[in-house]
């Protein structure tokens, strides 16, 4: 039995003198213990407002909830606000996208930290001030000691974001949900946050939703992937098995768009043409299909069911998806060896973590010498003979 399973999740948005807005439709996914289940999409598919629900952190008027979301065999969608309280932190965590506005900027941080100590572990005093200590030393903060005594803006944003961290694993919660922990943070500082999420996952069995629009880190960390376009559940299967043969035309556009290590000279990008429709004034049929390119008339009437034309356990909510085999190039390497491109760019070091790397600007054709200038070109033999004279 998995310790999350949502199934039919639906939020809709109500407002005055407009029609519902339903930011979240039909939306189904498990997550099992020690499992780390992505579910990525591009700005306003619903990937941070789902985590909001699940948390229970959606304001109760204008917003109406459906299907369940059943942790442990506890509904989190009906739960009043004081059992969701005791919920949070103890038995449920976020890390939050943005830590400067989800840290008080006017308490200490080490005070932020006990206060979850105190409320759930029942801990006081000196003995809350030390585990305060010990979890900042935990996820990698220098001097952790005195930084308890240090306010949010006086922190780093990798610093802040440790923060955040020691703060959603300071009760030993069995599930975290992580929402774009690595936004406007430097690619160092991403790494080293993605391999403690890992590290927190391998040894203590935690399970992970993570969301995300970076497909780097869903190759690098993420078991099973959710694809969301405009509220729905595109696509759903494990991380290799998309990587591999992405069938819904909206992930197989998503993979295809990322710059390749590997593309000749001058190729252009292959960009998904158009932009996401207003949900308020949509009809009946795919939301994509404006933006497909394999789009037919069955796209634009009634709702796509989630179907599994590749295998068992690959789900795809499309009447024409893509089932050519056509090999999609990611991040510089085969599709099938995307998951595993960690191992091959990752620095030896054992704390760094496993995550793709970006493309970078293409090369000139010329050789670098180690100082990273241009090596001088060769003079054709005439040339040489002309000097020499």
């Amino acid at each position: 039995m998995p310790l999350l399973s949502v199934d039919e999740l639906s939020i809709t948005f109500t407002g005055r003198g407009r029609r519902d807005v339903r930011a979240v439709d039909g939306v189904s996914f498990d997550v099992d213990q020690g499992q780390v289940v992505g579910l990525v999409g591009e700005s306003g598919c619903g990937k941070s407002v789902t985590s909001l629900a699940l948390m229970g952190l959606l304001p109760k008027k204008g917003v109406k909830l459906g299907g369940r979301a059943e942790y442990d065999g506890k509904d989190l969608l009906t739960l009043s606000s004081n059992a969701m309280r005791d919920m949070r932190g103890k038995h449920l965590a976020m890390i939050f996208q943005d830590p400067l506005s989800s840290l008080n900027p006017v308490i200490p941080v080490g005070l932020q930290v006990t206060e979850i100590l105190e409320r759930h572990r029942g801990m006081k005093g000196a003995a809350a001030r030390k585990e305060a200590a010990d979890l900042l030393d935990r996820v990698g903060i220098p001097d952790p000691t005195r930084r308890l005594k240090e306010f949010p803006h006086q922190l780093s944003g990798g610093m802040r974001q440790r923060a955040l961290i020691a703060m959603a694993v300071a009760c030993a919660p069995r599930m975290l949900i992580a929402d774009e922990p690595t936004t406007a943070l430097d690619v160092t500082i991403q790494a080293q946050i993605l391999e403690l999420l890992k590290e927190l996952v391998d040894q203590q069995g935690t399970a992970l939703l993570m969301i995300t629009h970076d497909l780097g880190v869903v190759a690098g960390l993420c078991d099973q992937v959710n694809v969301l376009y405009a509220g729905k559940a595109v696509e759903s299967a494990g991380r290799r098995e998309l990587f591999a043969q992405p069938t819904h035309p909206y992930a197989h556009g998503l993979l295809g768009s990322i710059p390749r290590l590997d593309a000749p000279r001058g190729e252009p990008l292959r960009p998904i043409r158009g932009s996401i429709n207003d949900r308020i004034d949509w009809a009946d049929g795919c939301a994509f299909a404006p933006r497909c390119d394999h789009y037919t008339l069955e796209c634009l009437s009634g709702t796509p069911q989630l179907t599994e034309p590749v295998g068992a356990g690959h789900g795809v909510r499309c009447v024409n998806p893509v089932l050519t085999g056509v090999e999609v190039k990611t991040l510089g390497v085969p599709a099938e060896q995307a998951v595993d491109a960690a191992a091959a760019t990752a620095p030896a070091e054992p704390a760094e973590p496993k995550i793709p790397a970006q493309a970078g600007p293409e090369a000139d054709g010329k050789a670098e010498t180690d100082e990273g200038d241009a090596a001088p070109e060769a003079k054709p033999e005439a040339e040489k003979k002309k000097d020499a004279s």
